[in-house]
């Protein structure tokens, strides 16, 4: 599954990163915790968090993921955005809560589980 797949069937908002939004989705790992994310969050997962400032987009291109989604309907600082651009790693966002979003996209990858 790519990650336009996850914008349309979970109805995301598309701050930056367009250019990203053809990588493939291998997971997912929810987590506000940037240390927590560098150490468990595997290449290709998409990130679920509610932090929206700059280090996010450190963190999400130094572990590689797909896509971050912020919860909430929490949006980017401006600075957030200008580095998901630079990186190509989507920014997405939502109005639902973390458990929410994180249940439905595991249900999207795991359609048996």
């Amino acid at each position: 599954m790519k990650v336009s797949d996850l914008v349309n069937e979970l109805s995301l908002t598309v701050f930056s990163g367009q250019a990203g939004l053809d990588h493939d989705v291998t997971g997912g790992y929810t987590s506000d915790l940037l240390s927590d994310v560098m150490g468990n969050v595997d290449e290709g997962q998409v990130w679920i968090t509610l932090q929206t400032h700059r280090n996010i987009m450190a963190v999400a291109s130094l572990k590689e993921v797909a896509a971050v989604i912020l919860v909430k309907g929490l949006e980017p600082a401006a600075d957030t955005m200008v580095q998901s651009h630079e990186e190509g790693i989507p920014l997405l966002g939502t109005s639902l809560e973390a458990f929410e979003i994180s249940g439905r996209l595991y249900q999207l990858l795991n359609p048996r589980g």
